[in-house]
């Protein structure tokens, strides 16, 4: 056997962290990228982020998120909606996304262990519901609120405790880890004092239906949540109804009942973040509530106050929610 010379041996040692450097290059080149596509006007793919500042829980001051795809924002905001429709407290909220984080990642799942379906993994088997009602989000969010309410003293008990009464998994202490993200969530569309938004961001979505738009606002929220609703062209436009007008936008605005108190507000709330989560599949390109509006594409990352002076035709009364809804020019 030949002898190895020192500088043979040493060769390798030299390449290896040649190697780890140009793999870091690689990876920083790559988030460098994903970050210029993210700032970059509708670059990169859609992405929708929750944030909240001293969430329940978390010290105050404390900025929380969770991101989070197109997908599994729309299901959230769902999951969400349902509760509140329902009259539930937030606490109900929190463990139900903390739930479907688990079971499902947020997705609305068309298979599982054995027989189980959806955003929740219910099974058919187990009295769940038929496969077509499971995967339907309102109805499998609806049964899981109504088995959520029957256990007596559910906002009080610890949130795995809460939701394996309802699930019955194998694996109960899992739910625990989705707790403060189901938080950072349910601040968005609840009632919780600390400030909190949801926020999409992404190529502008394709032309929408106004009318689709009132139809799913009454099926998460309920019909006599859209009392008030008004549809109609977009600012500028002119004509009467759904859809009227020419423009390239058009408008369901929601008015708040009168003296509806937290309750209402509550649901406006949630009504606005609801409208921007379904923005993508929708076709909903700008949503206007309280003081500040949000607009789908560039500048979709965060919710934008009103400008000072003057009055934007898109800004939106102390009393609603306006929701407006791309169309083909």
């Amino acid at each position: 056997m030949g002898r190895v010379s020192e500088t043979d041996r040493s060769r390798p040692r030299r390449r290896r962290p040649l190697r780890a450097v140009l793999a870091l290059a690689v990876l920083l080149a790559v988030i460098g990228y994903c970050a210029v596509q993210r700032a970059s006007n509708g670059g990169g793919a859609p992405y929708c982020t929750a944030t909240a500042t001293g969430a329940p829980g978390a010290p105050a001051g404390t900025v929380q998120s969770y991101e989070m795809t197109p997908e599994q924002a729309s299901n959230a905001a769902t999951i969400a909606a349902v509760g509140i429709s329902k009259g539930l407290p937030d606490r109900a909220v929190t463990i139900a996304l903390a739930t479907a984080m688990q079971e499902s990642a947020l997705r609305n799942l068309d298979h599982g262990d054995r027989d189980s379906l959806g955003l929740f993994q219910q099974r058919p088997s187990q009295g769940w519901g038929t496969p077509a009602q499971i995967m339907d989000p309102v109805y499998s969010a609806g049964i899981f609120y109504d088995r959520l309410a029957e256990i007596k003293g559910y906002t009080r008990l610890p949130l795995t405790v809460a939701a394996q009464r309802v699930q019955l998994s194998g694996f109960p202490q899992a739910y625990a880890k989705h707790e403060p993200d189901a938080t950072v969530l349910t601040a968005a569309f609840g009632e919780s004092a600390a400030p909190a938004t949801l926020a999409c961001s992404g190529p502008a979505p394709a032309p929408g239906d106004p009318e689709r738009v009132r139809a799913e606002l009454a099926r998460a929220f309920g019909k006599e949540a859209l009392g008030g609703v008004r549809a109609g062209a977009a600012p500028g436009r002119t004509g009467a109804g759904v859809g009227a007008g020419t423009g390239a936008e058009a408008e369901v605005t929601l008015r708040l009942k009168k003296d509806g108190g937290p309750g209402e507000a509550r649901r406006a709330r949630a009504m606005a973040h609801w409208a921007v989560a379904r923005s993508t599949d929708l076709g909903i390109g700008r949503v206007s509530y309280a003081a500040s509006g949000w607009v789908a594409g560039g500048e979709g990352d965060r919710w934008r106050p009103r400008t000072p002076g003057g009055r934007d035709p898109h800004d939106a009364a102390p009393d609603e929610v306006r929701i407006f809804v791309t169309r083909r020019g």
